[in-house]
């Protein structure tokens, strides 16, 4: 659906004055984006011109036809297909919203990557490569104001280094506590153990442009091969399982009763000799590739890549374990440049199908498993636009089927996993999503609170990141039109007072909280909303940059990008 032609020409008018490129733009390429000039942006601000960004048409195969400001404090998405998980999509945090401004002024990228302007709790002051994350509390909050002046993140790949710190009362918090020390946090009362639900799952994948990953027997073969049980009973935590499929039974969509392939050496071993994959001294030669990050779905990551490389070479497979840095690792993933396994893992962002089979294995989707099934895409399409659970299910039933049968990946584990506080922290908490608010927290009566995570963040502009330890950053300065219940996952408002979907569930109408304003000062409105969707939904747009340019949420939750690149 096209806007009326009136709308468009005072959009296209005036899109230097309401900052940015507010043209529609139709598969055969991207409007021209206005370019800023100095005069204009010494201009003084005049009245409020509501902003649209469209699509020529639903043909581009994404799910957004028309975003709108149909008032100052009014924004309007117009979908292709119904969406009953929009609300739980638009809360998270790759979608928070930023100034619009503040994104031209850094052309997407630059200090938008470091230097994030949000309208959270929280600021980000400054960031010491390599060592902390110092934020200070938003005294001009919209809502709650932080508990604690200060926040510090640091950050330590070892689980038994984050937990000497936490025993020595230098961080008043821990994430991931090492499986061997859930008893010893329990056993000294100067410590507090927060648990999560498991709604992760960690998995080897292959990518099947690459042979012989490329036969799908053979992906089948190496999914006999995997003893899955030996691996959650030797190195996971307690409250961990053995995976069936992809997602954890806490997750809608799950397919009671499904199986996977059950573990048969022998039988792997037959079918790699019918399918030649040994050479001619019988045996095939391979690499694991994994970060050395440790992770809630993934707590012992070195020690689980020994243990796979002895069990393949128990079926003649001999894998050359490569070890990369956590950043350029998940962005080789993502662009699907590794070849043989790789180790990998995912968290819930919100309790639905959605989040983790449209992302990884939807039209759109993250490479990392190569090219992907249109069998399976066609499925997925047809679950997510149903509004009622009952119409959904029967068709994540199909899709984890057909996701065993094609093998893009050996699910493993649901991690049992959690953080650790001071015991004097009051609210303390861990989340079933990772998605801790600190500003909830009381660090004892202190005024600055220290967290130790697994890693530092590769960047902040977390429209363009994937990873926990970035996102969890994002989140205390940042947020999106909507948020999840700390505790519940629950969606709630945020910069949304309130929200409504007309009855096909294809129109969303959001009306913002007034008086916002991000730490630089601006206020917020629904330009802002139109803006920081448009540079990730626009591949042509020219701030669709960002510190990768992956932007990889975006098509895994809302389908193909708008003039995506052939």
């Amino acid at each position: 659906m096209r806007r009326l032609s009136l709308m468009l020409s005072v959009v296209l008018i005036l899109g230097l004055i309401v900052g940015g490129c507010a043209a529609p733009a139709g598969p055969t390429g991207p409007a021209e984006a206005p370019q800023a000039t100095e005069a204009v942006a010494e201009a003084p601000a005049g009245p409020f011109e509501p902003m649209v960004y469209a699509a020529e048409n639903c043909d581009y195969g994404g799910e957004f036809q028309t975003i709108e400001a149909v008032d100052e404090l009014t924004v309007k998405f117009t979908l292709c297909y119904p969406d009953p998980a929009f609300p739980s999509k638009v809360a998270f945090s790759s979608f928070a919203i930023n100034d619009a401004g503040y994104l031209e002024q850094t052309g997407g990228t630059g200090d938008l990557v470091v230097k994030p302007n949000g309208t959270g709790p929280y600021k980000l002051v400054e960031w010491r490569r390599g060592d902390q994350m110092i934020f200070t509390r938003n005294d001009d909050y919209w809502g709650e104001k932080a508990i604690a002046q200060n926040l510090i993140f640091r950050w330590s790949a070892e689980s038994a280094q984050r937990l000497v710190e936490l025993q020595a009362g230098t961080v008043d918090g821990i994430d991931n506590p090492g499986p061997d020390d859930f008893e010893v946090i329990q056993g000294d009362a100067n410590l507090q153990l927060a648990l999560r639900g498991g709604t992760n799952i960690f998995y080897v994948g292959m990518n099947n442009t690459y042979p012989p990953f490329d036969n799908e027997r053979v992906r089948q073969a190496f999914a006999m091969a995997i003893d899955r049980a030996r691996l959650v009973d030797n190195f996971y935590p307690p409250g961990s399982s053995v995976a069936s499929q992809f997602m954890p039974a806490s997750i809608f969509g799950y397919s009671e009763g499904q199986t996977w392939y059950d573990y048969d050496p022998e039988t792997a071993k037959q079918i790699l000799e019918e399918e030649g994959v040994y050479d001619a001294d019988g045996r095939f030669k391979t690499t694991i590739t994994y970060r050395d990050v440790v992770r809630g779905y993934l707590p012992n990551p070195g020690v689980v890549a020994q243990d796979l490389q002895a069990q393949l070479r128990d079926i003649n497979v001999d894998a050359d374990i490569v070890v990369m840095e956590s950043g350029a690792f998940l962005d080789a993933a993502d662009r699907g440049e590794i070849a043989g396994f790789h180790m990998l893992g995912w968290g819930a962002d919100y309790p639905d199908a959605t989040n983790f089979l449209d992302f990884h294995f939807g039209e759109g989707a993250s490479k990392q498993f190569g090219a992907g099934f249109p069998d399976i895409w066609d499925t997925l399409a047809e679950g997510r636009t149903k509004a009622s659970p009952e119409e959904r299910q029967p068709w994540y039933d199909q899709a984890n089927e057909l996701i065993k049968q094609h093998v893009p990946m050996i699910p493993v584990a649901h991690g049992g996993n959690g953080a650790a506080f001071k015991a004097d922290v009051g609210n303390a908490y861990a989340s079933d999503i990772g998605a801790e608010k600190f500003a909830l927290m009381d660090p004892g009566g202190r005024d600055t609170f220290v967290w130790m995570q697994n890693g530092e963040p590769a960047g902040v502009y977390c429209a363009d990141e994937t990873d926990g330890e970035a996102l969890r950053a994002c989140e205390q300065v940042l947020e999106s039109l909507l948020a999840y219940e700390p505790k519940t996952g629950d969606v709630v408002p945020s910069l949304a007072a309130e929200w409504s979907a007309n009855d096909e569930l294809t129109v969303w109408t959001f009306t913002l909280r007034e008086g916002v304003k991000f730490h630089n000062g601006a206020a917020l409105d629904a330009n802002d909303v139109v803006m920081s969707y448009a540079v990730q939904w626009d591949a042509g747009h020219p701030l669709h940059v960002g510190r990768d340019g992956s932007f990889t949420y975006f098509p895994g939750l809302f389908g193909q990008f708008l003039n995506a690149p052939e």
